[in-house]
């Protein structure tokens, strides 16, 4: 049976930005792949939601999260996700070369324009 995934306002902002980020680089037709890539890997969640490994962070905010990575070529993204017995919840989806610990207590797209200097 699968579970029903429930999108945190954080991860609705994250994956506008990016897939934004994906048109404005290369085209809409990418920022299309990249959201059906992060359906996809939504839904292998809802179906085996021990898919993800367990993190460790510090933060107490953070503790609970799970972690996976998005289907090829999209990998370097990363969902992170808490679950229950009815329900995936899904709080936020990240590129995985940042500083994790930071950035998932950060709002989504501030990470970038600081660290690149742009807003974006």
């Amino acid at each position: 049976m699968s579970l029903r995934v429930q999108r945190s306002p954080w991860f609705i902002g994250d994956l506008e930005h990016y897939a934004a980020w994906y048109d404005r680089k290369a085209d809409w037709e990418l920022a299309k792949r990249y959201l059906r890539a992060v359906g996809s890997t939504l839904v292998k969640i809802a179906n085996v939601p021990t898919l993800g490994h367990k993190t460790v962070f510090a933060a107490h905010e953070l503790k609970d999260l799970r972690c996976v990575s998005v289907e090829r070529p999209f990998h370097k993204h990363l969902i992170f996700y808490r679950f229950d017995a009815t329900a995936i919840f899904a709080e936020r989806i990240v590129h995985g070369a940042r500083d994790l610990p930071r950035r998932l207590r950060q709002p989504p797209g501030s990470a970038e324009k600081l660290e690149s200097g742009l807003e974006e």
